[in-house]
């Protein structure tokens, strides 16, 4: 690897162990082996180097989740709403600093307009990626009523589990209960459905 690519992969190491706003320029340059020139040169500032490891890391985040709830069948449940979220929990758990560089790359927006607007990109993507996923479509096929209902509240109902997860997991719901709350809501459709 060059520097710039060395650069990028000790930002968001620092990015996963420190966070992003506890990450100095010298923290990414004792992860990378690189010199502080390298980040200007490079980069421009620490700021922009940490967006971009942020914005990687979200790359990562989303490859991640997207592998782990599109894996049909597992998830050792024979009731598939209850499988999806064992797949989903079980990405929490395993890749935590990835959820965790999610929710502070939402958090580090809204001061950097750049990087909202991405994410803003990213978190369109995402709900119709999981549209398509909830629906057994092709993302392609996805129509936007679908996306603003199927997508926004498969992403809101995430977002709140992964908020009880990442802050007090030993109270946070299981698959199941998460399942029987969307039923108990009318949200979803029975086990035998």
């Amino acid at each position: 690897m060059g520097h710039r690519a060395d650069l990028l992969a000790g930002a968001k190491r620092c990015l996963y162990e420190k966070g992003f706003a506890r990450t100095t320029a010298r923290d990414i340059v004792a992860a990378s082996g690189t010199n502080l020139g390298s980040i200007g040169y490079h980069y421009g500032s620490t700021q922009a180097l940490m967006q971009a490891a942020m914005l990687s890391a979200i790359e990562d985040w989303g490859e991640a989740v997207g592998l782990a709830l599109a894996a049909t069948g597992e998830g050792g449940h024979t009731d598939p709403l209850v499988s999806y979220w064992q797949r989903v929990i079980a990405s929490m758990r395993s890749h935590r600093e990835l959820w965790l560089a999610s929710v502070e790359a939402m958090l580090a927006g809204e001061h950097a307009p750049d990087l909202r607007a991405q994410l803003a990109e990213g978190m369109e993507q995402g709900r119709r990626g999981l549209a398509a996923l909830l629906t057994g479509r092709d993302e392609d096929t996805i129509d936007e009523p679908t996306v603003r209902t199927v997508g926004s509240v498969a992403m809101a109902l995430m977002s709140g589990v992964l908020t009880q997860w990442l802050t007090d997991p030993a109270r946070a719901p299981s698959a199941e209960q998460v399942a029987a709350g969307i039923r108990a809501l009318g949200l979803g459709p029975g086990p035998d459905q």
